[in-house]
């Protein structure tokens, strides 16, 4: 089976460096390694300069992990893609053994491997509510993307049925995919840990972003607007109409009353009752 890697990457030069290293030095490699940079104004493009030759360096202009992602896997030449973010690092036997997965299971088009958490250097156990499996696995995926990119591989042919990431959302695009395959594609498992996902640095999309939740919001809300599954429709709306909740009484104790009012109208929307507005009101000083 031939593969296409692709990493995406933005202004960080050094944890880029590495990354590209974890995949050169797999056990059994991949076919193409593209870089796609997303307008980085570090020294990245020097950095891939050191590559030349082993892996397809892309620029595009800033737009996004999504927009970079979307250009490696229309740039990708072969049929499966495994995708790495630049912060991130493979194990040397991450693509032997999701190639060999795939192989004996020919009939799924997605996998993902188990994952070793590093946070600012030490490894950390994620919680239970993190795991990657289990019977109530697709119910869990509305409450928060169980996932990861870096993890994954996948057949072209997924994205020709649900389409590539949604380069409207600035952060939870991941998720926003995640969603649209479930209804229609099993997710392979592969429990081995091969990936290390390091997280707890700057840049990192959770702390650019406030009340990421209104992300996986405008996901659900267009999940629910497509083919699913009426059982997937009802645990996506419960999932909604709790992150709604939690949005709504946010905004009021932020006095942002335009939002609140908003989210407001989509908690009655979808079914669901308004919170004893008391609890969450700012406290006027007299």
């Amino acid at each position: 089976m031939k593969v296409s890697t692709i990493i995406t990457t933005y202004n960080r030069q050094e944890f880029f460096k590495e990354a590209v290293w974890s995949v050169l030095a797999q056990k059994s490699p991949a076919d193409e390694v593209i870089v796609v940079d997303d307008g980085s104004d570090d020294r990245t493009p020097l950095f891939a300069d050191m590559f030349k030759g082993a892996v397809r360096y892309v620029r595009i202009a800033h737009a996004g992990i999504s927009a970079a992602r979307n250009a490696g896997v229309q740039a990708a030449s072969y049929p499966w893609v495994a995708f790495l973010d630049s912060d991130d690092l493979w194990l040397p036997g991450k693509l032997k053994v999701q190639k060999k997965f795939h192989q004996d299971h020919p009939d799924v088009l997605i996998s993902q491997t188990e994952e070793i958490w590093v946070r600012r250097g030490k490894v950390v156990n994620p919680m239970k509510k993190h795991m990657k499996r289990g019977d109530d696995f697709t119910k869990r995926s509305f409450e928060r993307c169980l996932i990861s990119p870096s993890c994954v591989m996948v057949h072209k042919k997924i994205f020709e049925r649900v389409g590539l990431f949604d380069e409207s959302l600035p952060a939870c695009e991941d998720y926003d995919m995640w969603l649209r395959v479930l209804p229609w594609f099993e997710v392979g498992y592969i429990p081995e840990k091969l990936v290390i996902k390091r997280g707890g640095h700057a840049d990192q999309l959770s702390r650019k972003y406030e009340a990421m939740d209104r992300f996986r919001v405008y996901a659900i809300e267009k999940f629910l607007e497509g083919e699913a599954p009426d059982e997937m429709k009802a645990m996506a709306r419960e999932a909604l109409l709790k992150k709604l909740n939690i949005l709504y009484q946010g905004a009021l104790k932020r006095g942002r009353l335009v939002a609140a009012r908003d989210y407001a109208a989509r908690i009655l929307k979808y079914g669901g009752t308004l919170p004893d507005e008391s609890a969450s009101a700012p406290r006027r000083r007299y």
